[in-house]
């Protein structure tokens, strides 16, 4: 393949990038519907519908990507209008600056986003400049919904009405052939999203970009934090030199005069970062700003937890560390079959803020779980959080462990009584003292208090009435429910001549085998007796 064969082939792959290259952008008008806001008005917010006119902004030959999605777009005709029509048609050229917004200003009605342009006049900064201008500014702003960009352009009127054009009959402009005003776009500020949310601590890019006309040159860019009828100073450039008034506020100079990016730079976000930031771009002849809203957000912790075993049960659910303020507590109560059942009547507490900012606050709930027992949740939904933080735990009915306790108390009790009838029948023994000593789970937390149920009948006392065997009880310990143990069980017998008092205790989870024990008393005597045997204890002379 000779040279020539080799410079054809390089030629039809350069002509092929360039056809590529070429598809993938197109220019096509942006129709946008808007408001014109009539002379006199208030201007700086969105008007009311009284104050303004409906209006037609065309933009024309915007540059925007080319997905295949344009094929059989038409650009705007004019003309069409009747010449006693008063609709007011703005047509703007962007030759002079850039758009990059533009391809969200034409799909904005295929994404399912609502528009908002108002149109309005515009005053020069320089008095002296604009007192020699014959021609006329209007300023638009633009915000497409859904988190879209928003977009202030400024915009000066063409054409000459000493030329023997025709004038429009409410703006008393000249109008073009199409009757159309016709104007030119020279500065442009745009952001491109107005809204931003951040978790506590996380560094963000607060974006702000321009576009402006050959021979402007820029002078001023300002950042300022507007939050709760406040409003403080962040960043400052001018002529070169900037002043960080937030600590850390970094502006890139660089991306400012060469690509028009005066997006700002914050740091480890605090709460009192939190507000509307307005980047505002002054150059010789005009003066354009955005608003940015900036929310600092922090996620919830939560920790569910018992604050008490005894009946009843109270669950608290613990919800710290979360901003903003508003948040949402809800209790469920699982079924036997599986289904979540909402549980009211939770309480909360006072409301905390930390000095970071944060907010803590507890909710408490009174379980009633049932004789199977039931598993309660405690749910925080936040704007934070994607889908609601939860915690859940298992509260098990209290009266199933009483009364296995109580149960097996009685049991012993019934068989002691046994017992004695039978030896009362063999060795005319009479009860003296009977006492079952009995630990539950709460009297084990508290120092191992033992509850007496002592019975002693009349005439079975003689002697000193204050000795240790005739003493009257303490007055029982409220029993607590949970779950009830026999640790030991004393059973007291006594004939005409002596005494026997039997101990049965649990060790180790075993039951020991009944053996006597002496027990000294003051009015009593004792005598010997085989340790293996019980001890005999006779009435003193």
């Amino acid at each position: 393949m000779g040279a020539k064969e080799w410079c054809l082939l390089i030629c039809l792959a350069l002509s092929g990038a360039a056809d590529a290259a070429e598809r993938q952008w197109r220019a096509v008008d942006v129709v946008l519907d808007c408001f014109l806001v009539k002379e006199g008005s208030h201007h700086g917010a969105f008007a009311s519908s009284r104050n303004t006119v409906k209006a037609l902004l065309v933009l024309k030959q915007v540059p925007v990507p080319d997905d295949g999605s344009l094929e059989g777009l038409t650009d705007f005709q004019g003309g069409t209008l009747a010449k006693d029509d008063t609709q007011i048609i703005f047509e703007a050229s962007v030759n002079l600056v850039q758009m990059p917004q533009a391809e969200a200003l034409l799909h904005a009605d295929c994404s399912g986003n609502d528009v908002t342009c108002e149109i309005s006049r515009y005053s020069l900064q320089a008095r002296q400049e604009a007192a020699m201008e014959t021609a006329a500014w209007f300023i638009t702003n633009v915000q497409v919904s859904g988190g879209g960009p928003s977009i202030s352009m400024v915009m000066k009127t063409l054409g000459d009405a000493e030329n023997g054009a025709v004038l429009h009959p409410t703006l008393n402009l000249p109008l073009s052939p199409q009757r159309t005003v016709q104007t030119a776009v020279e500065f442009q500020v745009t952001a491109r999203t107005p809204s931003l949310d951040l978790l506590l601590g996380s560094s963000v890019s607060l974006p702000c970009g321009f576009s402006m006309a050959p021979g402007l040159v820029l002078t001023n860019v300002e950042w300022r934090l507007q939050h709760m009828g406040s409003g403080r100073l962040v960043y400052s450039w001018t002529t070169g030199q900037g002043q960080a008034k937030r600590e850390g506020a970094t502006l890139e100079p660089e991306q400012l005069l060469l690509a028009g990016d005066a997006s700002l730079t914050l740091p480890s976000l605090t709460v009192k970062d939190e507000g509307a930031y307005v980047c505002q771009i002054s150059t010789s002849r005009f003066r354009a700003q955005q608003i940015i809203q900036l929310h600092v957000q922090a996620r919830p912790k939560v920790q569910l937890s018992l604050a008490n075993e005894a009946l009843p049960t109270t669950l608290i659910c613990s919800v710290t560390g979360y901003y903003p303020l508003d948040v949402t507590v809800t209790w469920t109560r699982e079924e036997l079959d599986g289904a979540r059942v909402p549980v009211s009547g939770a309480s909360f507490s006072s409301l905390r803020q930390s000095t970071a900012g944060t907010y803590s606050i507890s909710s408490s709930l009174t379980a009633e779980p049932g004789s199977a027992g039931a598993t309660y949740s405690c749910q925080v939904t936040h704007v934070s959080l994607e889908e609601p933080l939860g915690a859940n735990t298992w509260v098990a009915p209290p009266e199933q462990g009483t009364a296995f306790g109580v149960l097996f108390a009685s049991s012993l009790f019934l068989l002691a009584l046994l017992f004695l009838g039978l030896q009362r029948r063999q060795g005319g023994l009479s009860v003296r003292q009977l006492c079952v000593r009995t630990t539950g789970n709460r009297a084990q937390e508290r120092g191992g208090r033992r509850q007496q149920m002592c019975e002693k009948p009349a005439g079975v006392c003689q002697g000193d009435t204050h000795s240790a065997s005739c003493h009257h009880p303490p007055p029982p310990v409220p029993r607590r429910p949970g779950p009830l143990q026999v640790r030991r069980l004393t059973v007291e017998t006594t004939s005409s001549t002596s005494a026997q008092i039997f101990h049965l205790e649990k060790t180790d989870g075993t039951w020991k085998p009944p053996w006597p024990q002496a027990r000294p008393q003051r009015s009593w005597k004792e005598t010997a007796a085989p340790s293996a045997l019980p001890q005999t204890l006779q009435p003193k002379q």
